[in-house]
């Protein structure tokens, strides 16, 4: 294994000797070995040279630098970018936090336990340095308003010492340039629904007259990014397809409404194709005597792992949605198969149907969630990865065309049929706001009575189709 040790450098010459010096000496695991991934920030006070010495002395140190000065996040972004290990650590370049602690913070990685670890200064480590008390309080009720926007419990945002998965690392959009980083990367570790442990460290904090450089602005600062990355889902640093099934996860009313309409045509055993982050298996998986949830994206495999460990009738399984023979592999075994927000995005959507005809039981039931109206497609649809509406009739001819039989059906979300057309067709948007979707969560059960007066299709089709 290889440890990409990330050090963003920023005029520390008086100490950044040492340190370096200390975090090549540091214990690890056995069998591991370590790359330290340096990039100064464009330091004006002899810093550089004393790195290009070191540089040249190890080869385990990989050496860049900013060429104009950016902040800490900005660094760090830089280092992710060329980090080549299993596991990224990132290690300020003084001497307030204790290389020797390594194999504590590696442990529930190696482990296969966690996918981020922290370093508390809160928890019981062998030793703290006392600091000024507004200094510590201030840490503390920033790490506080964190946790309350996140939903997550940690003792220390703020702390140096964090330990990834690189690929999980590598994923993740570092938008902040300075100490913004610390807040933003839990927020979105928060949620991606990594897990996410803590370990107790030491921690020899400096004062300003001894070179630190975070202030009070930084603070603000903060609580703007807790606040930024609350409000936007900014999780992925490439897109990803299906969008929708993020965008779900801020309609849980809507979600419910689904689930309790789902419900009662499933059996004992079912596969959900594309099953995403989970939404929909975590609301129909109980009761069942066995429920696979199938996905082909490595992270959002990733993030149904982490949400099913210990739930023992889920299994997770990587599935591509059109690949006939892995579920062929499945002939037979299943009740009830589902394919929610899955279609529209495939390029040939038969070969997913015909999959799950093979792998359903004689007579088994599919359930299908898609958009409905070829007229409605536009830039939304577009940007969520969509390639197509749907008609009923077309719908319903490509379930016959593979085996099915329709055998119910229900129109969703008429009074957002007019919204989407503006949005889509006429205004040329590109997504769905949240204020917007949380908006449509909150009035759902006036659209459920207006589902039933309205004259015309509705913006989703939900159908029930049995095996032939």
């Amino acid at each position: 294994m290889l440890l990409s040790i990330l050090i963003p450098v920023y005029n520390e010459r008086s100490v950044v000797r040492t340190s370096l010096l200390a975090v090549l000496a540091a214990p690890l695991p056995p069998g591991m070995e370590r790359e330290l991934v340096i990039v100064d920030d464009c330091s004006r006070d002899g810093t550089y040279d004393i790195l290009r010495e070191l540089a040249l002395a190890h080869p385990s140190i990989r050496l860049f630098r900013h060429e104009t000065n950016q902040g800490k996040g900005a660094a760090v972004r830089t280092a992710i970018g060329h980090a080549r290990g299993e596991f990224c650590l990132i290690q300020d370049a003084d001497l307030e936090y204790d290389p020797n602690e390594y194999p504590i913070l590696l442990k529930p990685l190696i482990e296969g336990r966690a996918d981020v670890v922290f370093g508390s200064r809160y928890l019981a480590g062998e030793s703290r340095r006392v600091l000024p008390y507004w200094h510590t309080k201030i840490n503390q009720t920033l790490t506080f308003l964190s946790n309350f926007f996140s939903n997550i419990s940690v003792t220390d945002m703020e702390t140096c010492y964090k330990v990834f998965r690189t690929d999980l690392l590598k994923s993740i959009p570092i938008r902040s340039n300075r100490f913004g980083f610390e807040p933003e990367i839990t927020m979105k570790c928060a949620k991606r629904r990594l897990r996410i442990y803590e370990v107790p460290i030491s921690y020899h904090g400096r004062t300003h007259e001894e070179g630190k450089k975070i202030g009070w602005k930084d603070g603000v600062q903060a609580l703007v990014v807790i606040l930024k990355f609350w409000l936007i889902d900014d999780l992925y640093n490439w897109p990803h397809n299906r969008v929708a099934l993020i965008n779900l996860t801020r309609t849980p009313a809507y979600v419910n409404r689904l689930a309790a309409l789902i419900r009662p045509w499933l059996g004992d055993s079912v596969i959900e194709l594309g099953a995403g982050i989970g939404t929909f298996s975590g609301r129909l998986m109980g009761k069942r005597v066995r429920y696979l949830a199938a996905e082909h994206d490595p992270l959002f495999l990733h993030a149904l792992a982490n949400r099913f460990l210990r739930t023992p009738n889920v299994e997770t399984l990587d599935i591509a949605p059109d690949d006939q023979q892995a579920l062929g592999n499945l002939a037979g075994q299943f009740d009830s198969a589902l394919c929610l927000n899955l279609l529209e995005g495939l390029p040939s959507p038969e070969n997913a149907i015909r999959g799950l005809a093979a792998a359903l039981k004689p007579r088994g039931t599919l359930i299908i969630l898609a958009p409905q109206g070829p007229a409605l497609f536009g830039a939304t649809d577009r940007a969520m990865g969509q390639l197509r509406r749907f008609s009923r009739a077309g719908i319903a001819r490509l379930l016959e065309d593979n085996g099915f039989s329709v055998e119910w059906s229900r129109d969703l979300n008429k009074a957002a049929m007019p919204v989407w057309w503006l949005n889509s067709r006429v205004f040329q948007r590109q997504g769905l706001s949240k204020i917007s979707l949380k908006l449509f969560d909150k009035t759902l059960f006036m659209m459920r009575l207006l589902d039933r007066l309205l004259p015309w299709q509705g913006l989703s089709l939900l159908l029930v189709a049995r095996r032939k």
